[in-house]
Order: structure tokens, then sequence, then C-alpha cells
């Protein structure tokens, strides 16, 4: 049997200047939410690409995303294990 599961996520963007922020949200199917940022910003000699910061904005809020998963994955490992385990990272 086959079961299909899907996550949200929202990304908003912010443009101040030179500046892209990216602010993620991820709704998992346990009912929990993590939040994560990603920020870059460009350098006074290069052409303005709003599109390329906000991919660089949330190519990091992702990472760091990813990162909170795999945190959240080993705590609830390690929570039903008497055997330590190491983090996933």
């Amino acid at each position: 049997m086959q079961t299909l599961v899907g996550w949200h996520i929202e990304m908003e963007f912010r443009e101040e200047g030179a500046r892209t922020a990216a602010a993620a949200l991820l709704r998992l199917a346990d009912g929990s939410e993590l939040r994560a940022h990603g920020f870059t910003s460009r350098h006074p000699a290069d052409s303005e690409q709003l599109r390329v910061g906000e991919e660089i904005a949330a190519a990091r809020a992702l990472n760091d995303l990813a990162s909170q998963l795999l945190t959240k994955a080993h705590a609830e490992i390690q929570s039903g294990s008497t055997v330590p385990t190491h983090p996933l990272m």
C-alpha cells in the first residue's frame, strides 16, 4: 500500500537596497512548523538582478530548514532508542 504525504513550504522575500532576505515556513504532517531565514547582499559593482538575490537567499533559507529537519529527525530517533545515536548531519 502506498501512502502519499505532502508538506507545504511558504517563502517570502524582502528587498532592501542591495540586501535580500528570505523567510521560509515549513508545515509538517505532524502539525509542527519550522521557520528559517536566508540573506544575501549584492556587491555595489554588480548589476541589479532581484531574481538572483531571491534565489540565493531562498537557497540559504532552505539549507537552514534542511539542517533543522535533520536535527528534528535525530531527536525523534534518539527519543525512541536506548542506544546512543549520532547526529544525522
